[in-house]
């Protein structure tokens, strides 16, 4: 990724992270959602933004559900707080890997047996 494309990012990243936070009230929208990656295409009209959601299959889905909706909005938005000739289209792309990583280390403390336990 360029230069340029890497500081975009960057900044869809803190810009969509303060509209989870204060600017989204869509009850769709799970409140322990992040944002945890931004890929721009080199030309940079399309971000693809990865999200994470701690809950249930259906809230990740409803989740994802309201941001799909609220697209025009964040890419207004996008739009005030970032100077650019032309605003990219965003895409929003479920994170599983947080979810993944917990569900490895739960099935790691099952395995392991317990240490410093008599019976």
């Amino acid at each position: 990724m360029s230069y340029r494309a890497n500081r975009l990012a960057g900044e869809i990243k803190r810009v969509v992270t303060e509209l989870l936070q204060t600017g989204l009230n869509d009850p769709r929208i799970h409140r322990l959602t992040s944002i945890t990656a931004v890929e721009v295409s080199k030309d940079c009209r399309y971000a693809k933004i990865h999200v994470s959601v701690l809950g249930s299959e259906d809230e990740q889905l409803k989740t994802l559900e309201g941001l799909h909706n609220a697209c025009g909005f964040i890419r207004t938005e996008l739009g005030k707080q970032i100077r650019l000739r032309y605003h990219p289209e965003i895409l929003f792309m479920l994170d599983t890997s947080i979810q993944h990583s917990l569900k490895i280390n739960k099935m790691l403390r099952d395995l392991k047996p317990d240490q410093g336990r008599e019976d």
